[in-house]
């Protein structure tokens, strides 16, 4: 622990009374100024069963943190000529040649109309297609079809998983809106048609390779289970206030993460280290070389959405402010959980807890990794982020 006159002792006596206060199991931080690494921070169990000590090298379950990595896939393919953002996704996956979209206020999954336009890449990247997610919004009608499709039985193929998922209908119009989709698993698949590779082995050799990325990947290797950290969710998943912890084994599904999946999940399939995380934000930040063209990384940063759209859960509070960008949230006007110089912030995170953040305009970014179950959104990933940003100021 710094000295109390260090510009960092408050972030990390907040995230330190997370876990003594039983909101974490254990959490790893890192902050940066630029490319350079000015703190990390690490501190409660990997698996307090256990009393195994968490440490910078363990290995979390990152889930929607992969989406950056499949964003920043399909970039590279972009910058390579070979696919453009506005390309019909049919051009690529024929399944979505003519969707069908539900009518306005339907009540079940046959009363729909045609589409009025084609989903694009850019509507996928967006999370604007009219594709749901059949996780956050239980007893609707895409819900509930999503379900009794089986579009998240981890036996499919990729192929068995477009051909579901294109045959339900779009719960809107493509670009009519905002919704957390599965949008970038699609993309996922796009990736491996377009380079005739398997995401996997795109993203080692595009992605992983070139930025020493080492322990990320589909599944942990037997040689590294041991640094697997366990996965806790809070003792009242509606309540974050409420302190305790219970183990969760076998999520999202019997065996995750620990063999190699039939499919590569584009939208949460990786595991992942503190410090590979921070070599991905590194990549995305000035000061040497760049993952994709500085112009790219620009684009990524602004909005792409249309006016008046902006992102929004279920059963969360609305935050106008928080527009999309190419595959992460773009943060146009700081809403009341949020810093408040943290205008034009680009982040995501995952089902598990973890968080990144870069700011362009300022050139500062952060990058936090624990294993709480639907943890995104609990009040600790706002007091990382409020202590960080007043350190790094």
């Amino acid at each position: 622990m710094p000295s109390p006159s260090s510009p960092f002792h408050a972030l990390h006596a907040a995230l330190q009374s997370q876990v003594d206060r039983g909101f974490l199991s254990g959490v790893s931080t890192a902050l940066l100024r630029g490319r350079e690494v000015v703190d990390t921070f690490v501190c409660g169990q990997a698996d307090i069963e256990a009393k195994v000590p968490l440490r910078e090298d363990h290995i979390f379950r990152a889930f929607s943190n992969t989406k950056l990595v499949t964003s920043c896939a399909v970039l590279l393919l972009v910058e390579d000529g070979k696919v453009s953002l506005d390309d019909p996704i049919a051009r690529y996956l024929p399944q979505f040649a003519s969707p069908q979209v539900l009518r306005p206020g339907a009540t079940h999954i046959g009363d729909v109309e045609p589409a009025q336009r084609p989903i694009t890449v850019r509507h996928l990247m967006t999370h604007t297609s009219g594709l749901g997610y059949g996780a956050f919004d239980p007893g609707t009608v895409l819900f509930n079809a999503y379900t009794q499709a089986a579009v998240h039985n981890p036996l499919l193929s990729q192929t068995q998983f477009i051909d579901k998922l294109a045959a339900l209908p779009l719960g809107f119009q493509p670009g009519d809106r905002w919704e957390y989709s599965l949008a970038t698993d699609v993309l996922g698949v796009l990736v491996e048609v377009v380079s005739g590779q398997r995401l996997g082995d795109f993203f080692a050799a595009r992605i992983f390779g070139p930025l020493g990325m080492v322990d990320t990947a589909f599944h942990v290797p037997q040689d590294k289970l041991g640094r697997l950290a366990a996965l806790y969710s809070g003792v009242d998943l509606m309540d974050p206030l409420k302190p305790g912890l219970n183990r969760m084994e076998n999520v999202p599904f019997p065996g995750a993460f620990l063999s190699p999946a039939l499919r590569q999940s584009g939208g949460g399939g990786l595991v992942s280290t503190l410090g590979d995380q921070v070599r991905l934000v590194q990549s995305l930040m000035p000061g040497g070389p760049t993952l994709l063209k500085p112009e790219t990384i620009a684009d990524m940063g602004r909005s792409h959405i249309a006016q008046g759209q902006f992102v929004q859960f279920p059963n969360m509070p609305a935050n106008p402010g928080r527009v999309f960008g190419l595959g992460s949230s773009v943060l146009d006007v700081p809403g009341k959980f949020d810093p408040p110089n943290s205008t034009n912030e680009v982040s995501w995170g995952g089902l598990a807890g973890t968080v990144w953040w870069i700011n362009p305009r300022l050139n500062i970014a952060g990058v936090l990794m624990t294993q709480r179950y639907f943890g995104f959104g609990n009040p600790y990933t706002f007091e990382f982020r409020h202590a960080a940003y007043r350190a790094l100021a």
